[in-house]
């Protein structure tokens, strides 16, 4: 296959075609989905991976982090997602406090499962071992996620970039090994230090896919409100907007308004 036969395969995409990416070469574009039309545009684009993402907590329904996301408001979002039938893989994040156990994480990725994911993330790395073990023993596909656990904001005391002593590389060193071991088929590093981000890219045989981790990932991941523009409130430093939907929207809507107010106008 060719560099870029992840965009241009029209196969549908699975765990195990995205973590061979790594042996072919491939380097690994996604996005989140949160509704239908969304899910449809991004796959007709070929984005191969696309995340149901907790974020939705913030860019959709106006929390403040994404610890109060609920597992219902997850399987909401996923089953429009799935409606789109993309070629894209579709990934849902299990939602706060839903893998505290073995058990909760395997019924909870079931409903996400029956929604229509195709695979669950969660996050932590040595901690959530178990959970990941006992999602693959169902059958279910995992994504890790190391590094700023967005799950964690609280205690975290805000974002901030992870790997800089030599006591968290470590950790985030033996993290990715345990998560790989695991079975998790891709490992998402968020705010990792990049030059960390570049060794474990290389210290793991499953493709990482970073967001704020420097360009040496083996794949990328953006929050499609800050790509497009569309949340324009707040927006990562490292996320660079490829459009300004939020402007056309308000543009759109006054020159709505203006013609119900003016209608001969």
């Amino acid at each position: 296959m060719s560099v870029s036969s992840l965009m241009d395969t029209t196969e549908k995409i699975t765990p195990d075609f995205i973590r061979a990416a790594k042996a072919r070469g491939e380097r690994i574009p996604a996005l989140t989905a949160y509704d239908y039309p969304t899910a449809r545009l991004l796959d007709e684009a070929g984005v191969p991976l696309l995340l149901v993402g907790d974020s939705l907590g913030m860019v959709v329904l106006g929390y403040p982090d994404t610890t109060q996301v609920t597992l219902a408001e997850m399987r909401h979002h996923v089953a429009a997602v799935a409606r789109a039938k993309t070629r894209a893989l579709v990934v849902a994040d299990l939602p706060y406090h839903t893998y505290q156990t073995t058990g909760n994480a395997v019924a909870n990725a079931h409903v996400l499962v029956e929604a229509g994911a195709e695979a669950v993330k969660l996050e932590g790395g040595l901690a959530v071992v178990p959970e990941i073990r006992a999602l693959r023993q169902a059958g279910i596909p995992v994504v890790g996620h190391i590094g700023m656990l967005p799950q964690h904001i609280k205690e975290e005391g805000g974002y901030k970039i992870k790997g800089r002593s030599a006591e968290q590389k470590e950790q985030l060193l033996a993290d990715a090994l345990a998560v790989q071991e695991a079975g998790a088929f891709a490992l998402v590093l968020e705010l990792v230090e990049p030059a960390l981000a570049r060794e474990i890219t290389a210290l793991v045989s499953i493709p990482t896919i970073g967001i704020g981790s420097g360009p040496h990932c083996d794949g990328q991941i953006l929050v499609t409100h800050d790509l497009v523009g569309a949340f324009p409130w707040f927006r990562p430093k490292f996320a660079v907007a490829k459009a300004d939907i939020a402007s056309a929207i308000r543009t759109a809507a006054q020159a709505f308004v203006k013609q119900v107010h003016e209608p001969s106008a």
